[in-house]
């Protein structure tokens, strides 16, 4: 159990079953009346945020988040299949689930998938990650003005802004985070 009065940033807790992560949070003691935590907070589930004040004596049930390693097998119909190496365990997730992160990712690339009581609810790629090019426009020569860039689309359908210099068949690496080419791998 953790208590309204304990709330800090990155604190999962349930609120009737639903898993919710703490965002921003301020102890208020106002001069007159009962001092007061004004909270914000994220669904981890659906990504909904709300604003709540909480009476610090306000107790909650923690939220435990499980985090795996899995490798993405493929995909069949709707859903895409991971494995847990250590298990060989297949989780089978629906698009909604693996979101951004399959733009990302190769069959038998790793992804971390975080689970709340046994059920996977994301997926996330790699922080970075090396991918060949297979379509892009040829550079012009002599077009040398600074941060000129072309579309490049990777292996796994992902268009990517890259310099001009770089051609079809070059393996780049990506920040998955942010989409950005960092450079060749």
């Amino acid at each position: 159990m953790v208590s309204a009065g304990e709330f800090r940033k990155g604190i999962t807790f349930q609120i009737n079953g639903e898993p919710y992560v703490i965002l921003d949070f301020q102890h208020v003691k106002p001069g007159k009346g009962a001092a007061f935590v004004r909270t914000k907070y994220k669904n981890i589930i659906t990504g909904a945020i709300r604003e709540e004040a909480f009476n610090p004596n306000d107790k909650f049930e923690n939220a435990l988040i499980e985090t795996k390693q899995m490798q993405y097998l493929y995909q069949d119909g709707g859903l895409y299949y991971f494995m847990d190496p250590e298990s060989y365990e297949q989780v089978p997730l629906t698009e909604d689930q693996v979101e951004d992160a399959m733009k990302w990712l190769r069959e038998n690339d790793s992804a971390t998938i975080k689970f709340f009581n046994d059920k996977a609810f994301l997926v996330e790629a790699p922080n970075f990650v090396e991918l060949r090019i297979i379509e892009t426009e040829p550079g012009v020569k002599g077009d040398t003005a600074t941060n000129v860039t072309k579309a490049a689309t990777v292996e796994t359908g992902a268009t990517v802004q890259v310099p001009i210099f770089i051609e079809e068949g070059e393996v780049i690496k990506i920040d998955t985070r942010t989409g950005d080419y960092l450079g060749r791998a």
